[in-house]
C-alpha cells in the first residue's frame, strides 16, 4: 500500500498537532509537592542528609480547602536531627507571614519541646531542625497573605497543616526509603 504525498503531509501534520496538544497539556500541570511552585525543595533546605519521612509531607490549606503550601518532616540518620519547613505555592515571592513548627516529646511528661521559625518570607520557612532521635515528634505549617506587622481581617487568608499526633519515634522501619 502506497500513500500519496498529500496522505504523508497530512499524517505528518496530525503528529506535530498531537505532539504540540500534549507539551501544552502536561505544561498546565501543577507544580510538584516537592517545589511547591517555589522552586525549593525541602531537602535543599534542610541540608545534606535529610531525607523525607514516611508521612512527613503534609498539605497546608485554607478554610477553603486550597493548598496554600506544603509542610514537610526529614530526618538525618547519621545526626538524629528532624527537620520541618513549609514551603509556599500561594504567595510565592511575597513576604507573608509563613511558620514551620516542631515539636518533641519529653519523655515522662506530657508536654513537648517547641521550636519554630516564623517571619515574613518569599518562599518558606524554616529550617527548624531539632535533635530526636529515637524520640516522637509533631510538626506543622502556616502560610497567610498577611504581610509584617499587619492584623487579620475579613479578607485574610490562613492556611494550616501538618501531623495531628506524635509519631516518627525513631524506629528505622517508619523511614522512608528507596527512590522518591
Amino acid at each position: 500500500m502506497s500513500f500519496s504525498d498529500n496522505e504523508r503531509m497530512s499524517r505528518l501534520t496530525a503528529r506535530f498537532a498531537a505532539a504540540a496538544l500534549l507539551a501544552t497539556a502536561l505544561s498546565a500541570l501543577p507544580a510538584s509537592a516537592s517545589t511547591a511552585g517555589s522552586g525549593y525543595t525541602p531537602e535543599q533546605v534542610c541540608g545534606s542528609g535529610f531525607g523525607k519521612v514516611a508521612g512527613g509531607t503534609r498539605t497546608v490549606t485554607d478554610e477553603r480547602r486550597i493548598v496554600r503550601g506544603y509542610v514537610y518532616l526529614l530526618y538525618n540518620a547519621r545526626t538524629g536531627e528532624n527537620c520541618v519547613v513549609t514551603i509556599k505555592s500561594s504567595f510565592v515571592g511575597q513576604p507573608t507571614l509563613t511558620r514551620a513548627t516542631l515539636f518533641v516529646k519529653v519523655a515522662g511528661r506530657n508536654d513537648a519541646d517547641k521550636f519554630e521559625d516564623q517571619g515574613a518570607y518569599k518562599y518558606y520557612a524554616g529550617p527548624v531542625k531539632a535533635q530526636a532521635k529515637d524520640i516522637c515528634v509533631a510538626f506543622n505549617g502556616l502560610v497567610t497573605n498577611l504581610r509584617a506587622n499587619e492584623n487579620s481581617s475579613a479578607s485574610s487568608v490562613q492556611a494550616f497543616g501538618g501531623s495531628t499526633s506524635f509519631g516518627n519515634c525513631g524506629t528505622q522501619r517508619m523511614r522512608k526509603r528507596g527512590i522518591r
